[in-house]
């Protein structure tokens, strides 16, 4: 499964070949966080395929955050090139934190847990 996981992962946020070691190790903190967080007597596998893609984007996510200090546009003679700014990066990023509590949600307890619009 975590050959998986990595492959789902690296699809997600293009890392590189030279990244694969921090890839690596964002993917198994992944499924640890969400192994903790599976609800009572549930296995990774009960999860089906929500379980890899949960980790694989929130291994994305973490990779993406990390990222930081990238260029975001430059130009060579008549050719630009445009990639994400860090205000892009951070929104895909949580975009794809989301989408991991979602697919998760039926299986795991909370992660967190705020009181919203209660009077002080």
């Amino acid at each position: 499964m975590e050959q998986t996981i990595r492959s789902l992962a690296q699809s997600v946020c293009g890392a590189g070949a030279d990244e694969a070691a921090l890839l690596e190790a964002l993917c198994g903190a992944a499924v640890r966080r969400w192994r903790g967080r599976l609800r009572e007597g549930l296995t990774a596998e009960d999860c089906g395929t929500a379980f890899a893609c949960a980790a694989a984007f929130t291994a994305a996510a973490d990779m993406m955050a990390g990222g930081g200090g990238d260029v975001a546009s430059f130009t060579a003679g008549q050719v630009s090139v445009k990639g994400r700014t860090a205000a892009e990066t951070a929104a895909l990023a949580g975009s794809l934190r989301q989408a991991a509590e979602e697919l998760m949600a039926p299986y795991t307890e909370p992660g967190d847990f705020a009181f919203l619009g209660v009077p002080g």
